[in-house]
């Protein structure tokens, strides 16, 4: 593979998360036939931030209207995953360089009934079981951050 055969990618997404009875929730988007769940994030439109891509991915995604929760994270951000991955079946495959983007939200309305037609299944999961579902290592890492970085928030009233 020549060092002309790779090119850089990014994407962003995040965690969305509420408070119900007492525990914290968060949206999985998912494709079970497919044993896909993960997070919601996207690629960028033209010109678009790191920060407006999330939304508007994760708003797209999840059918629900999100706002990047700065109170609790670092700016919201809550990290970054990286990978490489090979892209066309040609004789000599691309080599991909990519990087998810994921901040932490909190859904301002909408309905996850309402996502778009990408997974056929979105909804709301306890924050435990969603990491034990959750297909890639590194987005249960995402969540395991998210989780600490709402243990104080997520408890007071």
């Amino acid at each position: 593979m020549s060092a002309s055969a790779a090119r850089r990618v990014w994407s962003a997404g995040g965690v969305v998360w509420r408070r119900a009875g007492g525990r914290v929730e968060i949206v999985l988007v998912s494709r079970p036939a497919e044993g896909l769940w993960a997070l919601p994030k996207g690629k960028p439109l033209g010109g678009e931030s790191v920060e407006q891509t999330a939304l508007r991915e994760v708003s797209e995604e999840t059918g629900l209207e999100v706002a990047i929760d700065e109170g609790a994270a670092a700016g919201g951000r809550i990290g970054t995953i990286r990978y490489v991955y090979g892209d066309g079946g040609g004789a000599e495959p691309e080599r991909v360089h990519k990087e998810v983007h994921h901040f932490l939200m909190r859904a301002r309305g909408g309905d996850v009934s309402r996502h778009d037609a990408e997974h056929d299944l979105v909804a709301w999961y306890d924050i435990h079981e969603a990491a034990e579902r959750m297909t890639y290592a590194n987005e249960r890492a995402i969540v395991e951050r998210a989780q600490a970085a709402l243990a104080g928030v997520a408890a007071a009233p």
